[in-house]
């Protein structure tokens, strides 16, 4: 299955109506008016995330893991088991390096080991060490990395997000498919021709195997075969939830649904990408969820003028807290 052949697929022909979508959302890290995290507000969302019937992903870029302690993503690893109790959730295992480091097979090792003794599901990260390697390499990293799990999420991640992400070519991915301890990967390059590339292989030699759309931009995807790991549905896994109920029901609200969701994806994903997180921030303290809109320090902002058009998503989505 070559470039060529796949670019020629109509993706109207692989729209699936009525298909069971698998829904994991990544988990916003709230903060408090002070500048510390809001341990409460966290684990309230973890629950609500997790009754709307998607699967919490935390210590994930919307969980700020590149930027707090290990010793922070530690506490969440810990009260995410606690607020679940035996409820499925899955990790980011985040390893920090630098341009020309090599790969830290050891680092990564404690990090998915970490994950798995608090119950939860590991997403490996990429890093320096990671991605700059040849195809061959990185495969072999995986599956070192793979043998240490009950089974692992890869993740793909586009340069607008991390200057250490990298999206691989199809001969890389088809290695993850092949690879049993991978059961699935997020991709996020915000590229929908990608993606549907990544869904027809995925097809054609593993068909088990998830594609999680981490395209905030498309979250349609999921009408063509890809399930989700997005940062979007953080501001409201209620409606993601309600949304994917009436694709499998093949309630015609679904679009309109969908078409209020992606409004607010374009907003708080437009440039600087990063900034996504205090837009769900300020959206989570619309709805009442949480106490403040403060982000981590280091992390960009959005202007306070995004407020009001927030508000009237918000409201258009009926989810405004009047209070």
């Amino acid at each position: 299955m070559n470039h060529q052949v796949l670019t020629q697929i109509d993706p109207r022909a692989m729209i699936r109506p009525r298909r069971k979508i698998t829904g994991i959302s990544a988990i916003l890290l709230p903060f408090t008016d002070s500048g510390e995290i809001d341990w409460t507000g966290l684990t309230d969302h973890i629950r609500r995330t997790a009754a709307a019937g998607l699967t919490p992903a935390v210590n994930m870029d919307t969980g700020f893991a590149n930027l707090i302690s290990e010793d922070d993503r530690r506490q969440v690893l810990r009260l995410s088991q606690d607020a679940l109790a035996d409820e499925a959730f899955v990790a980011g295992a985040f390893v920090a390096d630098s341009p020309g480091d090599s790969f830290d097979a050891d680092a990564y090792f404690q990090q998915v080991e970490s994950i798995q003794r608090f119950g939860g599901k590991p997403i490996v990260f990429q890093s320096y060490g990671l991605t700059q390697q040849s195809s061959a390499d990185i495969l072999r990293a995986y599956e070192m990395v793979g043998a240490r799990t009950d089974g692992f999420i890869a993740f793909e991640l586009g340069r607008m997000f991390t200057p250490f992400g990298a999206i691989y070519d199809l001969d890389t991915y088809r290695g993850l498919l092949e690879m049993p301890a991978c059961i699935g990967a997020k991709h996020s390059s915000l590229s929908r021709q990608l993606e549907w590339e990544r869904i027809l292989l995925r097809d054609a030699v593993r068909p088990d195997f998830k594609v999680f759309t981490g395209n905030d931009l498309a979250v349609d995807m999921v009408i063509y075969g890809s399930d989700y790991l997005l940062g979007l549905s953080t501001f409201a896994p209620d409606l993601f939830a309600k949304r994917d109920a009436m694709w499998l029901a093949g309630d015609p609200g679904f679009y309109e649904l969908n078409d209020l969701i992606q409004y607010l994806g374009f907003l708080a994903f437009r440039p600087p990408v990063p900034a996504y997180k205090h837009s769900a921030a300020q959206f989570l303290k619309l709805r009442g969820w949480i106490n403040s809109d403060q982000t981590h320090r280091e992390s960009p902002r959005r202007p306070e003028g995004d407020v009001a058009i927030l508000r009237d998503i918000a409201a258009r989505l009926g989810v405004l807290h009047e209070g």
